[in-house]
């Protein structure tokens, strides 16, 4: 099954390399008909000196004349629509609610936790002197204060993102440890009819289940959660559309039959087939 993907990232981000022609050929080479651009902008993100260039920061004007021109060629084959991953850090959530209102051309906007206490847990320092039960729940309970303060948004983005790169990893990962975070999590965001994602990215990064654990899955299901859009988190054109297979037998599991596009910040639904 392949997802309209709506996550992933070209050379308008840091981490990437990609131009966005390349990922659009790659994905139409693959048999998609529609993705989201979702390149990063982590407002006051800490650059560490050793890798100066990794600033998460985003030339909007030139992200946006790109997008354009490139949509304008596709149509009507092809559905190409843009949209954002922002970072979020307790110091940013106002900012950000303010860029987002400034920025309504955006047809999708990911809320994704990167940096706690002031570094990502990308970096195996983050874990010095933390067990990784503390230092997950943690991130949870610092994602959880950023959503209750930073509104304007579609999804949360991978959710369980720290479980990546802990010591352990999802070795001894149970749900029940966080189980209060995601309830309180999950009731803000039916509330406000925002969503979560699928993120395959997990996949092609050592975990055995795409974004989030399939327990935290059922935790948003049960919760009345039914919006929810998948995304591969490519950063490199061959990983666009990976895994999404897994993705549609894992949502189908769970009870979801629909699964979620935005265009101009509105939700569409369309069948899982």
């Amino acid at each position: 099954m392949l997802f309209p993907d709506y996550h992933f990232h070209t050379d308008f981000s840091s981490d990437c390399d990609e131009p966005m022609q390349a990922v659009i050929a790659s994905a139409k080479e693959k048999g998609l008909s529609a993705l989201c651009v979702t390149d990063h902008y982590d407002m006051d993100f800490p650059v560490r000196p050793e890798e100066p260039d990794v600033d998460f920061d985003l030339d909007l004007d030139s992200y946006y004349r790109t997008y354009h021109a490139l949509s304008e060629k596709l149509v009507p084959e092809f559905d190409l629509r843009v949209g954002v991953e922002l970072g979020v850090m307790p110091s940013t959530t106002k900012k950000l609610n303010a860029f987002v209102q400034a920025h309504p051309e955006l047809d999708f906007i990911i809320c994704s936790l990167h940096v706690v206490d002031g570094m990502d847990p990308y970096y195996p320092e983050y874990f010095e002197g933390k067990e990784d039960l503390s230092a997950y729940r943690h991130y949870f309970e610092t994602l959880l204060a950023c959503v209750k303060e930073f509104d304007n948004f579609n999804v949360c983005g991978h959710l369980d993102y720290i479980v990546r790169y802990g010591k352990t990893k999802a070795d001894f990962f149970d749900i029940r440890d966080y189980a209060d975070i995601f309830e309180e999590l999950f009731q803000i965001l039916v509330a406000r009819g925002q969503g979560i994602e699928i993120n395959t990215g997990s996949l092609y990064r050592g975990l055995s289940f795409p974004h989030p654990h399939t327990d935290i899955l059922k935790m948003y299901k049960d919760a009345g959660g039914e919006i929810i859009t998948v995304g591969s988190d490519a950063h490199h054109a061959e990983h666009i559309g990976y895994g999404f297979d897994a993705a549609r037998d894992l949502l189908l599991s769970h009870g979801f039959r629909y699964y979620t596009t935005f265009k101009e910040r509105k939700p569409e639904f369309h069948k899982i087939p």
